[in-house]
């Protein structure tokens, strides 16, 4: 077992430095080189050429919101299932059964959201 010294790290902060100091010349220059002109036409919100009107503030129906939250949940679920599939024959039935179990859990999360309505649209 080898032990790390200070000096494995040099590359590293080297490549920090170098980050970091792009980053804020990159703002710097951004800052001193930009235009500096400002009159009131230019600092109205300005959105793809669409005049802006009304509140932005405007409420959203929380059912796009579950939507996009059971989305990620259950894509992160099938992300799971990819180590899982690439190790198949390495886990043998316990792995096949365990994974079995996995989306036994899965398809009663989903039959729960279904049951639940959450995904039913024309209801309100």
């Amino acid at each position: 077992m080898s032990v790390s010294v200070p000096q494995d790290y040099l590359p590293l902060l080297i490549q920090l430095v170098l980050a970091l100091g792009f980053v804020v010349m990159t703002l710097i220059a951004t800052h001193y080189l930009g235009p500096k002109l400002r009159s009131k036409k230019k600092d109205l919100p300005f959105e793809c050429g669409v005049e802006s009107v009304g509140d932005a503030r405007m409420p959203l129906n929380v059912r796009y919101f579950l939507t996009a939250i059971l989305f990620v949940l259950f894509d992160v679920e099938v992300i799971f299932m990819y180590p899982w599939a690439v190790n198949f024959k390495g886990l043998g039935w316990l792995g096949f059964y365990e994974m079995l179990l996995f989306v036994a859990f899965l398809m009663a999360g989903f039959y729960y959201v279904i049951k639940k309505g959450v995904l039913d649209w024309e209801k309100e």
